[in-house]
C-alpha cells in the first residue's frame, strides 16, 4: 500500500508538472509593456479567466523577434509594425492582431537648451544636431529605437555617425530617460513609459515633453503568434487563447482603465 501510494504520488507530481507546463504561455515583449506595469496588471486577470499562466521576457522588439525566430517563445507582444510584417514573411510568425496604441514623444530638460519645444520632429532633431545638444538613444534595435532612427532619417541627419552629442545607451527606456536627465539631454520615449517615469520622479522630475502630436509618432502594439510549422515546441492554442482574450471587449476596457497620474498609458484599438 505504501509503495502504491508513493507511485500514485509520483505520477500525480509528473501530471501536475505536465499540466503546469502545458498551461503556461511564454511571451517575448517590449520593455514598455513591462516597465509600465501593464503586464503585471493583465497577467493575473488572464490566468483567472483562462487557467493559463502568462510568463514573459521584456526586451527590445528586435531581440523579441529573434526569440520568436529561435522558437524560444509562443507569442510576441511588440510595437514595430514593419519589422513584424517582415518576420511574418519569413514564415515564423502569423495571426498578427493589433491590441492598443500610444504615441512617441521627445523629452528633454525643462530649460530646453536646444529650444525645440513645440517643433515638428524633423525640425527639433535638426535643432538638436545644430546646437550639439546631447541626445540619448537606446541603440538597442527596440521598437522605440527603430522609430527614432526613422525620424533621424526623415530629418536627413546621420545621427549614428556623430560621436560627441549622440549617445547610444544600450539600455531600456526608463534608464535611458534617467541618463538624459542626468546629462541635461534629450531622448525619445513612448508616452506610457514617460507617464511611468513621471510617477516615479514626482517633484524631482527635471524633464518635460518637448515634441508631441505629429502623426509620425503613432505607436501601434500588436501580438504575433509563432508558427508551429517552423517551431514544433510552441503552443499555438495557448497563443490563440491569449490573442482572443487580449482583443476581446472586456480586456480592451481593462487596458483603457490602466492609468497612472490620471492618464491612460495605452489606448485599445483591437476593433479598428
Amino acid at each position: 500500500m505504501i509503495k502504491k501510494t508513493l507511485v500514485t504520488l509520483g505520477l500525480s507530481a509528473v501530471l501536475a508538472a505536465s499540466l503546469s507546463a502545458k498551461d503556461s504561455l511564454m511571451m517575448a515583449t517590449t520593455t514598455s509593456t513591462d516597465n509600465t506595469g501593464l503586464l503585471d496588471y493583465l497577467a493575473p486577470k488572464f490566468e483567472k479567466d483562462t487557467g493559463t499562466a502568462l510568463k514573459w521576457v521584456a526586451t527590445g522588439t528586435g531581440k523579441a523577434l529573434k526569440m520568436g525566430g529561435n522558437c524560444d517563445v509562443d507569442i510576441l507582444f511588440v510595437h514595430a509594425p514593419a519589422s513584424e510584417k517582415k518576420f511574418i514573411a519569413t514564415g515564423f510568425g502569423g495571426d498578427r492582431q493589433q491590441v492598443m496604441y500610444n504615441d512617441f514623444v521627445i523629452v528633454g530638460p525643462k530649460k530646453d537648451p536646444a529650444s525645440v519645444n513645440g517643433m515638428a520632429p524633423s525640425a527639433a532633431l535638426n535643432a538638436i544636431k545644430e546646437k550639439q545638444a546631447k541626445f540619448f538613444s537606446r541603440g538597442d534595435n527596440s521598437g522605440t529605437n527603430k522609430k527614432e532612427l526613422s525620424l533621424w532619417k526623415n530629418a536627413k541627419v546621420d545621427a549614428k555617425s556623430a560621436s560627441s552629442w549622440y549617445v547610444q545607451t544600450g539600455q531600456g527606456m526608463l534608464r535611458t530617460i534617467n541618463m538624459a536627465s542626468e546629462k541635461n539631454g534629450y531622448t525619445m520615449t513612448d508616452r506610457g513609459t514617460w507617464i511611468k517615469y513621471m510617477s516615479q520622479k514626482g517633484d524631482k522630475n527635471m524633464m518635460k515633453v518637448v515634441v508631441e502630436g505629429d502623426k509620425s509618432l503613432f505607436n501601434q502594439y500588436s501580438v504575433v503568434s509563432i508558427n508551429k510549422e517552423k517551431c514544433s515546441n510552441v503552443k499555438p492554442q495557448l497563443a490563440k487563447q491569449f490573442t482572443q482574450w487580449v482583443t476581446k471587449s472586456e480586456t480592451q476596457k481593462t487596458i483603457a482603465d490602466f492609468r497612472l497620474l490620471g492618464q491612460a498609458l495605452f489606448i485599445p484599438n483591437a476593433d479598428k
